[in-house]
């Protein structure tokens, strides 16, 4: 397995379902925190996750303490605009998990004010957008860490 790719409660079925998609193509495990702003079998999930949804390896936890209960030990970066280091700063390493927010708010901040230290963010050359798309910003994240593990 390359990484694991974990979304706070995303709202967005397109994004998840690209992810996943993604998650199956670099052999990484999807971990999906609730609430999900979407069923599992929405038709937007399924469309953007196509007929590879089946073959992905999917977690669900019904919360982020849940989350934590069985992954506090494993290596973490967590990713926001607001992080003050950038990702291309990350030491990645096999089997990392990647902690990504929902769409319209980025992680909470009792979780980013918690891990400042691993808190990573991808650079804008733009002062006109805020953030990227989460299914583009899981994208750069992973063939970047791939990159530097090959």
């Amino acid at each position: 397995m390359a990484f694991n790719i974990v979304l706070v409660a995303p709202e967005i079925p397109n994004n998840t379902g690209n992810i996943g998609r993604l998650c199956l193509g670099t052999n990484s495990e999807l971990h999906l925190i609730k609430p999900l702003g979407f069923e599992i079998n929405d038709s937007r999930l399924k469309r953007a996750g196509l007929d590879y949804w089946q073959h992905l390896k999917v977690n669900y936890y019904d919360s982020w303490e849940a989350f934590l209960a069985l992954h506090s030990d494993k290596k973490m970066a967590f990713f926001s605009s607001h992080g003050q280091n950038s990702f291309w700063e990350i030491p990645f390493s096999k089997d990392m998990f990647l902690i990504f927010g929902k769409e319209s708010t980025g992680l909470p901040a009792a979780i980013t004010s918690a891990h400042k230290e691993q808190l990573y963010q991808i650079p804008l050359y733009s002062p006109h957008i805020r953030s990227l798309n989460l299914a583009n910003a899981v994208g750069i994240t992973i063939y970047e860490g791939l990159r530097q593990l090959t």
